[in-house]
């Protein structure tokens, strides 16, 4: 069986079903094949007309008696009533807007009808007509829901796979080893694929979707194994520690750093002395000092001769980085660079672009701060590094070996030399995800938060206490303090889940707070829209105390540093996941002062204030990650949805004995058959596997 087969071999799939299957991920028969339910209606049920109760969920079999369309005057709306009778009695049957039913049954018809029941009809079932002793596929049974796109349905993709197994699911190979399949008694591929479309009970339909968890979580294994031992081929420079400097580096910090952050340290510069790329993790709660941590590695490399470029996920925290490394550098006489869309410095003296880009490669600039301008290779003249041995990417959690080897292109490189890798995340990551999208990643955690920061008040506001919440704003301000104020979007939108709640935005609530509730204070407005030297002067104001109130979008989410600011009012913070409120959050409590955060909602207490308050009981990152996992799922969590990581293997992230499992069976495949020689449809599927997974 040809699963590459393009899906148009199929009869009845024309242009327009191609390119909505398109929308799906759907192009060929495999694709079309392992489009798997993501739930199922359980029309099972099967009751004479004369036993149904009314809110029942039910599935009879019954004839038509009559049928006719009508269109209500008021809403224009068509409505298909019908009648149908078995031997016990008759009942209503109505369809919203589907004029077209009247055409498609005839008087006596014998049909499955498959829906709930309402006070007096039967509304808008699932309907089949019997013409044999055919099986049912959209009635009387448990009925496959698939994910569904515009103008393609769940019912339409039901009558297109059903033939389609019947016909090739005996004839596809199993690309699962069969000595797993045995271990953990999986079922056979081919009762598996019918019983997850079309399956006898929900306890099969378990187990079929286990299989293919295990199956899809196995790749995502061998993949970041094999990306593991890859890496372990590459070269990098062997950076030797230079002990003294790093304790003379320490000492000269105004603060003592805590345990966890020196463990880390040490690990990183035992990682780089070795000749092949390190690819660590910094994983740290926010306000750990995970740039700290950075700045000493840097600050060794530089000591050997070396370079470090780090990446910055804005340029607004790009600009901050710079600040801090040439005020903690200074007396080491390090040379830091700073490299934005339309802004270049050298130890914070501004520069033309062609003098710093000279001054780079000649290696004369040691640290280069930037944005993703530092991977970009369209501007000439190129970026390149004189002896690049460190990459710091900051919040960016795939940062592969291609884009390393943009980093360090040299014009007169003959052999690839990689750079090591540190990636800083102030996102605990679950260990679930640690085990997987993460696995060729080793970690550093920073568990320990510095000595003396006090635990951030946190407390939730319903829209009979705003009022209140806006005074303590005013004392907050009085003191001498400064204010967050975070809003889901940039412009007013309505909340179509929560009809007549409206979602605030920034621009409305700028207008709002500078001019109706604080117009004696000074309030200022942030947001993607506003262009970069705009961004830079707002947030300078901010930073010297010359503002109040800033009102932002997230872009103020990662690492921004305010040691003034004590009060973060988060509103609509029922949009926000628990692991982006508690970014919002770190951005306060970094100075002496004790400080705050307001989550306001305007929806009724109850709705959301379950997960809420979670907020108010634990200021711990990796436990509000890990409800976060079990509310959201890892897409919502980390943007990865867009990675293509299939929806079996995305729910099963959620599985930690599922993932352990997994991880230990794909590690002894890979110890006893590195390239899977002996399994080549595993490998062959692990190919077509990695060119569907952008985790780069």
């Amino acid at each position: 069986m040809d699963l590459n087969a393009p899906v148009e071999k199929l009869s009845g799939i024309g242009p327009q079903y191609q390119k909505k299957l398109r929308k799906l991920g759907i192009s060929t028969l495999g694709q079309l094949i392992f489009h798997f339910p993501h739930r199922y209606e359980d029309f099972s049920n099967f009751k004479k007309i004369s036993e149904i109760r009314p809110e029942e969920k039910v599935s009879i079999k019954a004839r038509l008696t009559d049928i006719r369309n009508i269109v209500t005057f008021k809403r224009r709306m068509h409505l298909t009533q019908a009648t149908f009778a078995d031997e016990t009695g008759s009942i209503k049957v109505v369809w919203f807007n589907r004029p077209y039913l009247i055409s498609a049954f005839k008087k006596n018809d014998l049909v499955f009808l498959s829906g709930k029941m309402g006070d007096k009809y039967l509304s808008n079932p699932a309907y089949e007509k019997i013409y044999g002793p055919n099986e049912t596929i959209h009635t009387g049974r448990l009925v496959p829901v698939y994910p569904e796109t515009e103008g393609l349905s769940s019912r339409w993709l039901r009558y297109i796979l059903r033939p389609l197994l019947l016909q090739t699911k005996d004839r596809i190979e199993d690309a699962l080893p069969q000595e797993l399949v045995k271990k953990f008694q999986f079922l056979p591929l081919n009762k598996a694929l019918w019983q997850i479309h079309f399956p006898d009970s929900l306890e099969l339909a378990e187990k079929s979707r286990e299989r293919f968890s295990f199956e899809e979580l196995l790749l995502l294994e061998l993949k970041a194994l094999k990306e593991k031992m890859n890496l372990k081929r590459e070269k990098a420079l062997a950076v030797p520690i230079d002990v003294e400097t790093i304790k003379e580096f320490l000492k000269s910090l105004p603060f003592q750093i805590t345990s966890a952050q020196k463990k880390a340290i040490w690990q990183i510069l035992k990682d780089m002395e070795k000749g092949r790329p390190m690819n660590r993790l910094l994983e740290g709660d926010v306000g750990s000092g995970k740039t700290i941590v950075a700045m000493a590695a840097a600050l060794n490399a530089a000591r050997a001769g070396a370079q470090t470029a780090i990446m910055a996920p804005t340029e607004i925290l790009a600009m901050q980085h710079n600040k801090t490394f040439n005020q903690f550098l200074k007396k080491f006489k390090i040379s830091v660079g700073l490299l934005t869309g339309r802004d270049y410095q050298v130890n914070n003296k501004k520069t033309k672009r062609d003098s710093l880009l000279k001054k780079l490669e000649q290696g004369k600039v040691q640290i280069l701060i930037g944005t993703n301008a530092l991977v970009q290779r369209s501007r000439t003249p190129k970026i390149t590094f004189k002896n690049l041995a460190l990459a710091v990417v900051d919040e960016q959690h795939r940062f592969g070996i291609a884009q390393r080897a943009k980093l360090c292109q040299g014009k007169n490189s003959k052999e690839r030399i990689l750079p090591h890798l540190l990636s800083m995340t102030a996102t605990p990551i679950p260990r679930t995800l640690a085990l997987t999208i993460y696995g060729d990643l080793d970690v550093s955690l920073l568990d320990e938060l510095p000595q003396g920061r006090k635990k951030i008040i946190t407390r939730i506001v319903p829209p009979e206490k705003r009022e209140q919440a806006y005074d303590f704003v005013r004392k907050e301000v009085k003191k001498g303090r400064q204010v967050f104020v975070i809003c889901p979007r940039i412009e007013h939108k309505e909340d179509r889940e929560n009809s007549g709640y409206e979602v605030r935005a920034v621009k409305k609530e700028y207008e709002k707070l500078s001019k109706e509730v604080f117009p004696d204070l000074k309030v200022a407005m942030l947001h993607g829209r506003i262009k970069s030297p705009e961004k830079s002067k707002t947030m300078k104001k901010f930073r010297e105390g010359k503002t109040d109130i800033l009102v932002s979008t997230s872009v103020i989410e990662v690492g921004i540093d305010i040691p003034n600011a004590s009060l973060m009012m988060i509103e609509g913070s029922e949009k926000f996941g628990l692991s982006q409120l508690h970014q919002f959050r770190g951005r306060v409590g970094r100075g002496e002062s004790q400080s705050y955060c307001l989550l306001f909602t305007d929806l009724p207490f109850g709705i959301y204030t379950r997960r809420l308050k979670a907020m108010t009981i634990t200021d711990n990152g990796f436990e509000l990650a890990e409800k976060d996992l079990s509310i959201r799922g890892p897409g919502e969590m980390f943007g990865i949805r867009q990675w293509g990581i299939p929806d079996l293997a995305m729910a099963s992230l959620k599985n930690l004995s599922l993932v352990e499992k997994t991880r230990e069976e794909a590690r002894k495949l890979l110890e006893k058959d590195p390239e899977l020689k002996k399994h080549p449809l595993l490998r062959e599927k692990l190919k077509k596997f990695k060119e569907t997974i952008h985790l780069e």
